[in-house]
């Protein structure tokens, strides 16, 4: 087995232990689902498939998911200047 899969075809950090996601709401009222690097995750419609996506990627380790109680936003911003730096 390689140092970049887990044996399931899967990258070693979508579950490692210390993944969790934080979930939450922005401050226009969307879902957000953010890892705490920031380098996965999405907004979502309602809180439920905000969970889904969160308990997706995390599988077995409901405790990994992380409810915010304040405003949570997702930075977008990051993925573009990862992208300007690769081209």
């Amino acid at each position: 087995m390689d140092k970049l899969h887990n044996g399931e075809g899967e990258p070693p950090s979508r579950n490692g232990s210390q993944s969790c996601f934080l979930v939450g709401k922005d401050s226009r009222g969307h879902w957000v689902v953010k890892d705490p690097n920031g380098l996965r995750g999405g907004i979502f419609v309602d809180r439920a498939q905000a969970l889904k996506y969160a308990m997706h990627e995390i599988t077995d380790r409901m405790q990994a998911v992380i409810m915010v109680p304040g405003v949570l936003e997702l930075d977008t911003r990051a993925d573009l200047s990862v992208q300007r730096r690769v081209a």
